[in-house]
Formats: structure tokens, sequence, C-alpha cells
């Protein structure tokens, strides 16, 4: 009982066995290539559970989503006016002819990319070649990217492989030239700073000089205004007076030398030195009639 026991466990395992060896599933994000003694002889691009033969059948899996070739480091490029660029790019690919691609690159991505970069690259420094900077960068870049994309897809179509997109990433100079640009630039960007505080100050200088213009303007109107109302407030002063000295004189003159003597007398330390008959002291003399 036990020998046979053990024998149908044996031959369960091994019935398992075989079956693991004879079935795979496909992923919808695969395709698969089936090989019989290293010679293709199938293709699997639906997802789903498959069978083979085992030890003599075996599969290979190859992704078949878009992807990434990015290059690691900037390369660097000739315009048509000689002058080089840095340029970091990235290429979105995926495989479209599963059976050219096993045949012509083996299956292998990393040769894959390699063909991508060289095809890609070469049709960069044809583009570069015939544009300028300023075309590179902005003007035509649009342009460049299409036609990058229209060659490289044209020579991965012979490795099984479609290129969905070329893309620019960054165009921009050698360190050592962008330092030489960016001093150009600081010494032009200070020169504009210099001329517009020089125009500032000229303009600043104008303005002040206005102001002070008007201010002189203003003062001598102003005085002249000032001096016209007095004047004119001295001549009716003057009118006034003369008109009260008019109706009589006598009292005028009284009521003048009183004023005066209240002014001169007003503190008892004052002291005058005067002729007692002169004019100054006419009202201080007796009671005499006035006109007497």
């Amino acid at each position: 009982m036990k020998p046979n026991f053990v024998n149908i466990l044996m031959g369960a395992a091994a019935v398992l066995i075989l079956l693991s060896l004879s079935m795979f599933v496909v992923d919808q994000r695969q395709t698969v290539i089936v090989l019989q003694l290293g010679e293709m002889v199938g293709v699997k691009t639906a997802p789903g559970l498959y069978f083979k033969i085992p030890l003599i059948q075996n599969v290979r899996y190859f992704d078949s989503r878009i992807l990434t070739f990015d290059s690691v480091e900037p390369e660097r490029f000739i315009t048509a006016e000689k002058k080089n660029v840095m340029v970091d790019s990235f290429v979105k690919w995926r495989i479209a002819d599963v059976k050219q691609y096993y045949l012509s690159v083996s299956g292998d991505e990393i040769r894959a990319k390699t063909r991508l970069m060289q095809t890609v690259n070469s049709s960069m420094r044809e583009e570069f070649g015939k544009r300028t900077i300023n075309e590179v960068v902005s003007g035509e870049r649009e342009k460049i990217m299409n036609t990058l994309r229209q060659k490289a897809d044209l020579d991965a179509r012979k490795i099984g492989v479609q290129v969905l997109d070329v893309r620019l990433k960054r165009v921009d100079f050698p360190t050592e030239i962008s330092e030489s640009v960016y001093r150009r630039m600081d010494a032009e960007r200070k020169r504009v700073a210099n001329e517009l505080r020089a125009t500032g100050n000229a303009e600043s200088e104008k303005i002040r000089a206005d102001a002070d213009r008007q201010r002189e303007v203003t003062l001598a109107d102003a005085y002249r205004d000032a001096q016209k109302i007095k004047g004119d407030g001295d001549a009716k002063s003057s009118a006034i007076y003369a008109a009260a000295f008019g109706r009589n004189a006598e009292f005028y003159a009284f009521y003048r030398s009183m004023d005066a003597y209240k002014q001169s007398f007003k503190n008892k330390s004052d002291v005058m030195v005067m002729d007692p008959s002169s004019a100054f002291f006419k009202y201080l003399k007796g009671s005499s009639k006035p006109g007497k």
C-alpha cells in the first residue's frame, strides 16, 4: 500500500511539473515569442493562457508598452554658425514587429536603444548643422523634433521598432560658453542700468530746476502782490490821515503830540535833554489857547 501511495504522489507531482512546463501566461502588457530548439515558431500577442511542448519549446517575453530612452548626458552638436550647443533629449518608442525585432537585435533592448541613439544623434547633427542657434532654441524647434521623429522611425522600422516621439528637453551652451555669454549679458544689463540711472538723474535735475524756478516765480509773484497790497494800504492810510488832518489840523497836531508824550515818558528812568522852548513842549506850556 505504501509504495503504491508514494508512486501515486510521485506521478501526480510529475504531472504537475509537466503541466507547469507546458503552460505559460501572456499579460496584456506583453508579447511572447515561442521558440523551438532556437527557431521561432509562434508569436502570442493576445493575453491569456497558452500551452507549449515542455523541454522542446521555450518562450521569451517582450514589453509591448511605450518605452522611453532618455539620454544620460547632454550631447554636443554644432549649429550652422559653428557654435557648440548641448542638447538633452529623449525618445518614446515601442516594439511594433516582434519577429523583426527578434531577428534584427535578438530581442536585446540595449542593442535596440544603441541603434536608436545612433540614428537620432546622426539626424540631430544633420538638422542642427543647417540651422542657427535662434532657430534651434525657439524658431524651428518643433519642426526639428518632427523631422527627427520621422527619420528615426524610418530607420527603426528596419529592426521592428516604432518611434512615437523625439523631444528636445533642453538646448543650452556648453559651460565655458555659457559663462562667457553670462558675462556679456551681465555687462549689457549693467550698461543699460547705468544709462537708465543717468537718464533718471538728468530728469531728476530737470524736475528740481523746474520746481526751483516755479518756487522763485511763485515767491516773486507773492512778494509783488504783497507789496502792491501794502502800497494800496499805505495809500489808503495816508488818504485817511490826510482827510482827518484836513478836517481839524490843530486837533490832529494835538493828538500826535499826546501820543508822542505817552511814548516818550512811559518809563520813569528815561532821560531826555531838550530845549524847553522847542515845539515838542508846545502843549506842556500852560493852558494857552490853541493858535496863540
